[in-house]
């Protein structure tokens, strides 16, 4: 399939180097647009076709990927409408977008996609919850390889779709925040920052492996670790006394929250 990406921001960019790098496509195969092409330079060097013509892109294509603002989404859709054929399947990355919602928009029987990446899509290392609704099994073994090039892929349905949006995408940065305390720790026990950040994140790497890798269970592991009268039990449970594990808890539950209720 012939894809275009509607969105050249840095989501649609990173999609598009990922396809790249992965040699899921030619360059040749992709067309990408924005209103401001110049920032696009590095993708057409490569051979991507770049326009910032949407219904020119979406000509060329078989396969349209909506990587635009939320609020831009109803207009983008109405003035693509008169080019998306019955061949063309539609797949979107944008939030808070449903897939009642966008087949309100396209009002036509056309598969329709909703994939829900993370920002290490950067680096072919997404979290990718993917949902659809009137697609044949080719067009969704296409689509899950799509977004394999570029990480992890799970299918799930529609209504779950603001949940995985807490846990895969907001979760990065609740990964981070924990990478980054992890550093200040490290820092006032005797590590300088560099050092205490290669550590940090390593370790969480690394831990991350662990179980993508044995399908074990993260108590498993601590089991592991922790040693009677040891170090790593003491600091365990003095978080849990500061309330790590609730914090977090508590945390995901409100970025839910805000995201269903506003």
């Amino acid at each position: 399939m012939k894809i275009a990406i509607i969105g050249g921001g840095n989501l649609g960019t990173a999609i598009a180097e990922g396809l790249l790098k992965s040699k899921f496509c030619k360059a040749a195969d992709i067309s990408i647009t924005k209103r401001n092409i110049s920032t696009l330079k590095p993708l057409s060097d490569k051979g991507v076709f770049v326009t910032a013509n949407n219904n020119e892109a979406v000509k060329k294509s078989d396969l349209v990927l909506l990587a635009v603002k939320p609020f831009q989404v109803a207009e983008v859709i109405a003035a693509l409408k008169k080019d998306l054929t019955a061949k063309h399947v539609l797949v979107s990355v944008i939030t808070g977008v449903s897939l009642n919602d966008l087949n309100e928009m396209v009002k036509k029987k056309n598969p329709v996609f909703r994939a829900m990446p993370n920002t290490a899509i950067a680096i072919q290392e997404s979290m990718t919850c993917i949902s659809h609704s009137n697609s044949n099994p080719a067009q969704i073994q296409f689509v899950k390889q799509l977004f394999e090039t570029l990480g992890r892929v799970t299918m799930i349905e529609d209504k779950l779709m603001d949940a995985a949006t807490v846990l895969g995408a907001c979760g990065t940065a609740y990964a981070m925040r924990y990478i980054r305390a992890n550093i200040q720790g490290g820092i006032e026990i005797g590590f300088d920052s560099v050092t205490a950040n290669l550590i940090a994140a390593q370790t969480v790497k690394g831990a991350a492996e662990l179980l993508l890798q044995k399908g074990t269970h993260p108590e498993q592991e601590i089991d592991k670790v922790t040693t009677p009268k040891g170090c790593t039990i003491a600091g365990l449970n003095e978080m849990e006394h500061q309330g790590f594990s609730s914090s977090l808890i508590k945390g995901i539950a409100t970025s839910y929250n805000k995201i269903v209720k506003g």
